[in-house]
């Protein structure tokens, strides 16, 4: 192999994140969580006094079995994986490498997990939880109607500016990941609730503050993901939903009710924002294994 005898391995390894951030446009968490995989790789190679740019594929199958000996999780070593093979078509597209160590190693096969999701009455539950008398109630009562009824990821919900919204025409434009734009559509309900929050509630929120974000805290700032997504668990807790909460368990709600009452595949898929319409094929086992449920549940013979 020929390494770039001008850049250390930490080195590269910064250059790749910015290659992925400026022609790839990734955001700021998964960039972190790049990070953050290269540097786990690199301090077990270091460690077997071999670096990233010199490591071979021994030494990045040794990697993976401590991981697997640890008792990391096989998706979690996916992505481990996924971050190594990544960098390592970088390294050999920008001629630093000539042969990639990694491209013979294959992932660990995964079982598919259906992602949870909350039944259509659990969702009106979580919806009427806040206090829709109280400016933040309102805000957030707002924030889970469109979180539900667009299938917004919390980052995108939290990053919405004003003029992303168009009353009128009765559509969001979100920017997601890889800074993609997709135009969702509202229904009546969630842009009457925007409407009552934005003549109600926002501007006593902002306190005098300029800003151009539609959700603000109240000191009038911009909200975190971490923040709301604690305001989802005190209401899922108050309108007693006892099933576990993800930060896209709403948005799994939005495509799974979506295809239960029988949405084309490919138009979740566009509301939601995926590239690729086998991330979108998940909802239809959801929704065939509620069925088997059902069945199981109520027919006499089940």
């Amino acid at each position: 192999m020929v390494s770039n005898s001008q850049n250390n391995p930490s080195d590269v390894v910064e250059i790749f994140l910015d290659h992925l951030w400026l022609e790839k446009g990734l955001s700021k968490n998964t960039l972190m969580a790049y990070r953050s995989d290269l540097a786990k790789c690199e301090q077990f190679l270091k460690q077997n006094h071999v670096d990233l740019l010199s490591a071979g594929q021994l030494e990045l199958q040794k990697y993976l079995a401590f991981c697997v000996e640890k008792g990391i999780k096989a998706r979690s070593i996916a992505r481990f994986l996924s971050s190594i093979k990544r960098f390592y078509r970088y390294q050999i597209r920008e001629e630093y490498l000539k042969v990639d160590p990694s491209c013979q190693i294959s992932h660990p096969k995964l079982s598919r997990s259906l992602p949870n999701s909350l039944t259509e009455k659990q969702v009106l539950a979580l919806l009427d939880a806040p206090d829709i008398g109280a400016q933040l109630g309102l805000r957030d009562r707002c924030m889970l109607e469109l979180l539900y009824a667009a299938g917004l990821r919390v980052s995108e919900l939290v990053g919405l500016r004003l003029d992303q919204l168009d009353s009128q025409q009765g559509v969001i434009r979100v920017i997601g990941k890889g800074n993609k734009e997709r135009l969702v559509p509202l229904g009546e309900e969630s842009l009457e609730w925007v409407e009552k929050y934005l003549s109600n509630a926002r501007q006593s929120m902002m306190r005098g503050n300029v800003s151009n974000v539609l959700f603000v805290s109240l000191r009038g700032c911009v909200m975190t993901r971490q923040t709301f997504w604690y305001r989802i668990k005190y209401y899922a807790k108050k309108a007693d939903i006892q099933c576990h909460l993800s930060p896209h368990t709403l948005r799994h709600a939005f495509a799974t009710h979506l295809v239960n009452h029988g949405a084309d595949l490919r138009v979740v898929q566009l509301l939601l924002g995926h590239s690729d319409l086998s991330t979108t094929q998940i909802y239809t086992h959801v929704a065939h294994e509620r069925l088997k449920q059902l069945h199981l549940r109520h027919h006499p013979r089940g």
